[in-house]
């Protein structure tokens, strides 16, 4: 299990345009589709990474939260499926289904869209404000496997809360933390 930091793209970059595969409901899905009217949050995650099974429920919470709040969400994964075939699309659709996913999840085969948003982990969080600029990129929260914190989505929740609440986005972001894309 690796450690791999966020890249921390640079707070104000524009939301990059991306057209994918949206493995739950096999229909393209791009960025227009899945924005929401308050701001969105694109998330970089896969099917095997232990970080990202400790954080699904709390990634479902928080959509589940926010999303009725005028936020949209999507999920992508970009990992090189030929040598990790369970990040494929039908373990991708079987995930989403078990951990009940309300949310795309989106198939990035040629890795352009995380090369885009120069992701590097997953889980890997990005939230965009209404004009699709990037106010928040890092962690969930402080909880990592093992590490005895439980899941409750702090850091994102509150940049979020700012966001619907007209407040400064939070100056000190904390990178997240997992396992690295696994690059072709």
């Amino acid at each position: 299990m690796s450690n791999t930091p966020s890249n921390m793209l640079p707070l104000g970059t524009k939301a990059p345009y991306f057209n994918l595969l949206d493995t739950v409901t096999n229909t393209w899905k791009s960025l227009t589709d899945i924005r929401g009217s308050r701001g969105t949050v694109i998330l970089f995650i896969c099917n095997h990474c232990p970080f990202v099974k400790h954080v699904n429920p709390e990634i479902v919470r928080v959509a589940n939260d926010y999303r009725v709040l005028g936020f949209g969400f999507a999920a992508i994964s970009s990992n090189d499926v030929e040598n990790y075939p369970q990040d494929g699309p039908k373990k991708m659709w079987e995930n989403a289904r078990k951990e009940n996913y309300n949310f795309p999840y989106l198939y990035d085969e040629s890795q352009e869209t995380a090369k885009a948003y120069q992701a590097a982990c997953t889980p890997d969080f990005y939230l965009f404000d209404a004009d699709l600029k990037l106010v928040y990129r890092g962690q969930l929260d402080d909880s990592r496997p093992g590490n005895g914190i439980p899941t409750n989505g702090r850091d994102l929740r509150e940049a979020l809360d700012n966001l619907l609440n007209n407040r400064q986005p939070v100056q000190l972001q904390k990178p997240s933390i997992g396992c690295n894309i696994k690059w072709k």
